[in-house]
Order: C-alpha cells, then structure tokens, then sequence
C-alpha cells in the first residue's frame, strides 16, 4: 500500500486497517486529500482514477484522531465494506461509547455519530449502548481487583492462547514448586496491599484451569489468600472450574468453604466430537453432576460457550444453545472463536465453516429471554467473525464484576501466578486513562526463580498510584 497524501498521518494504522477490514485496499495506491473549514472535514480519496469523498461536522478533537478515523471509514465506503460493527475495529468499542458519555454526548448524539460517521448497525449500536448502561452501575475506581493465575491444564486446548501448561507435560515437574512460590507470593502481596491501605473489590483465579490443583494444594492456595488478603471489601470471589475433568467434590465445598461464591462450568459447545477435535475431553454425565453440586452449595454458575468451533455447522451451534435451556445458570458467557496466533488451531488451520450469524442471533435473543438474563459485558477480538462478539449475559444482581472492570480497564489489577498481569490505572483527563502493564512470567520455570524480583517491580508499579 502506498499513501500518498497532504496531511501527516500514521500510515501504519492505516495499513493495519485495510489489512483486517478491507484488505483489496493493501495493493493500491491511495492519494488522499483532507480539507478542513470552521465547520467540516473533507476527506478525497483516489484509488486508480476514481475518487469517493468523505465530509462529516468536524467534532473539534472529540473525536480522537477525526481526520485519520475519516480516511479509514471512506476506505470501507470505497469498497462498499458493509460490517455490522461498521469501522469498530478495536478490542474494546464500550469505550468508545464511554468516552463520547464524558466528553458530554447525550446517548442520542452517539448513536448518531456510531451510525453516520463509524456506520455501525443498529442492532450492535443498541447492544453497546445497553452494556454501557449496565457497566456504570457498577465501574469503581476506588478499589483494585485481584487475579491469580494457574498456569496448568489437564489438556491444551487447540484455540486457547492463554498461559497454559498441560499437566502431565515436561512442565508439570515444576506443579510443586509452582504452588509453594504462589504461597509465598500471595503472602508478600497481601502485606504490601495492606500496608499501602489499598482496597479489594474482587478476587478471581483464573489460568489455564485453576481445578487441575490437587485438593490439598487448592485448600492451601484459598486459606492463604483468607490469611494473607484483607477480605473486608471483596464483592466477589470467582474460581475457574471450568472442566469438569478436573473436579471433585472436595474441591468445590473447599471453595465454598474459603469464601468462593462463584465459579466457572464451561462446556463450550455440547458437541462431544467438536471437543475430541480441541483436545478437550468432556464427560456429560459428570458435567451435570458437577453443575448440580454447584448449585446445592450455593455458587453463582457462570457457563462459556463458542461460537464457531471448527467444523461446527450452524446446527450444532443451535443444539449447543438449546442444552443450555436445561441449565438453570446465573452467567452465561457467549464467545465467538477468534483465531490467535499463539493457539495450536492458528497454526493448524483458519479455515471456518460458514456460520448464518442471523440464524444464531435470533437463536441466542430467544433463550436470553427465556433464561431473563441481559448483557453486561463485551468485547471484540481480531481475526473474529465479522458478526460476532464476546458477551457475558447475567441475572439481575449477578453481574461479575470482575469481568466489568477487566474488559473496561477502569480498575487498576494485582496480579499473582502464571502469566498474570499487573497493571495501573491512572486518569489524565475526564475521558482518557494512561494505563501500564507488568506482565508475570508464565513459564513456571521462570516464574518461581523470579518471582521475589518482580514482585518488587509490582510494588514500585503501584505505588505509582500513590503519587
């Protein structure tokens, strides 16, 4: 792609751009001409011969980067690239809703710039608009949450890109060692944070699969956040126990019993043959045995599903959507595959079955409403399906916060375990955050001979919040 053009601009980002959204642009030259008077922007584009122009109220920097969003929009309407999330191309397009609600946009004005200036649907413009809503009843930057991450699984699934280790891999000899410097760091961790007086809203133990610890290392883990965590302000408390390969029923009424109230029981789609094809084993019967202890003991059950597995046909996405109907279940968390680069199934293959995304909207709307369950969160992913999102829908009252926070990056995190990440939240302005990140090694390896070290960086990254 060459640019060619009268105003400075980062062309990377408009190359990044046609690469995910219009990707006949790559091979092009492209002149391009802005225009500014008191009131609009103009924005020409040529592209062999033919021009398309672009004008649009010129919102005086409320828009960030107005003049480049311009030219990446115009490059869509040049090609006549229709997407229901229209130019939103970003992990996280709640925040950009956010960000126009400080700025002092009323929701009509956003929905007019969402649909005239980034040419998002309507149906996605109602959705972000609902889970913005919802979000603002619980966003809280008075707190810090707190993740820990257990980097091991029983098997590795083909699409997960997560910190993960099998088990029973090379890897594994590390399982003891691992546990004890968690220990230890949850110890150091919990000290500083009450030390420096900072508060917790919510706690979750995430990975990899946190169930895949034996149940005397489990109890270890939970008594010493109850030791060593000050719980006076924790909201919510989730433990991952997303397969049931790897439960007992020891294991949940030792989470029950150290403060747990929610967890994850994730099938991911009821198609066993799917699961063989992910290296994901799933035995029914016990999935339902476990759901069932789950909600004799009280937890708020969170259940992921994903939308285009490979080879699942639109079929098999409706059946997976009817047994969840059986379910009576607080969370359900909807994800739409997304091809990573650090998955087995990136390397595999990226070849999709094609989905009718309508078909399946419907299909969801319909047990929503059944279940009476609304969306709280979302977000997008690169390599996603056009149509498709990631979206937690709850009960009323059942809303995980942790998820809110993460996803909207309002809260600033402590992060412990494998591949964890620490990061700060400090505001600039009324509308824009400068956010830093330090990122725990995953390598257990590497983890538990480092972990004293950069505990200390964490600590030095968060006093940074004290200034």
């Amino acid at each position: 792609m060459l640019i060619n053009s009268n105003f400075q601009m980062n062309h990377r980002s408009i190359e990044e751009f046609a690469r995910v959204m219009v990707p006949e642009a790559l091979d092009k030259n492209l002149e391009i001409k802005i225009v500014k008077d008191d009131e609009n922007i103009v924005v020409e584009l040529e592209i062999e011969g033919r021009k398309e122009s672009f004008i649009y109220p010129d919102q005086k920097n409320k828009i960030e980067d107005q003049e480049i969003t311009m030219v990446k929009i115009l490059l869509l309407k040049f090609f006549n690239k229709k997407y229901s999330w229209g130019g939103l191309m970003g992990v996280r397009p709640t925040k950009v809703v956010r960000r126009f609600l400080a700025l002092g946009y009323n929701y009509s004005e956003i929905r007019k710039i969402m649909k005239e200036f980034l040419l998002v649907s309507d149906e996605k413009i109602e959705l972000l608009i609902d889970v913005v809503k919802k979000e603002l009843e619980f966003l809280d930057r008075e707190h810090i949450n707190l993740y820990i991450g257990i980097p091991f699984c029983p098997t590795k699934c083909k699409y997960c890109s997560f910190a993960s280790y099998e088990i029973n891999s090379g890897v594994g000899r590390y399982y003891k060692d691992f546990v004890k410097t968690l220990l230890k760091e949850i110890e150091i961790t919990g000290k500083f944070l009450k030390e420096e007086n900072f508060k917790i809203s919510s706690i979750y133990i995430g990975g990899g699969t946190p169930s895949t610890l034996e149940e005397n290392d489990l109890e270890k883990v939970l008594k010493a956040i109850n030791e060593y965590i000050d719980m006076s302000d924790v909201k919510e408390f989730t433990f991952e126990a997303g397969r049931e390969d790897t439960l007992t029923d020891r294991k949940l009424e030792l989470a029950k019993k150290y403060g747990v109230d929610r967890i994850s029981l994730n099938p991911q789609t009821f198609k066993v043959e799917t699961l063989k094809k992910v290296n994901r084993k799933f035995d029914r019967d016990n999935f339902e045995r476990y759901f069932k202890k789950a909600k004799e003991l009280g937890f708020i059950v969170n259940m992921d599903i994903i939308v285009g597995l490979p080879d699942e046909t639109t079929e098999d996405v409706l059946y997976t959507l009817g047994e969840l109907e059986k379910f009576d279940i607080e969370n359900l968390t909807i994800h739409t595959l997304a091809f990573k680069r650090a998955s087995n199934l990136f390397k595999e293959s990226q070849e999709r079955v094609r989905l009718d995304g309508e078909i399946i909207t419907k299909a969801i709307k319909e047990l929503i409403t059944k279940k009476k369950i609304s969306p709280y969160y979302m977000y997008r992913q690169k390599n996603i399906i056009e149509w498709g999102e990631n979206i937690g829908y709850s009960k009323a009252g059942c809303e995980s916060v942790f998820n809110i926070e993460m996803i909207e990056e309002n809260q600033s995190t402590m992060g412990l375990g494998g591949g964890a990440i620490t990061k700060i939240v400090v505001p600039e302005n009324e509308y824009r955050d400068y956010i830093e990140r330090y990122v725990n090694p995953k390598d257990p390896a590497l983890y538990i001979r480092e972990m004293e070290e950069r505990m200390e960086a964490k600590k030095t990254l968060f006093l940074k919040l004290k200034k």
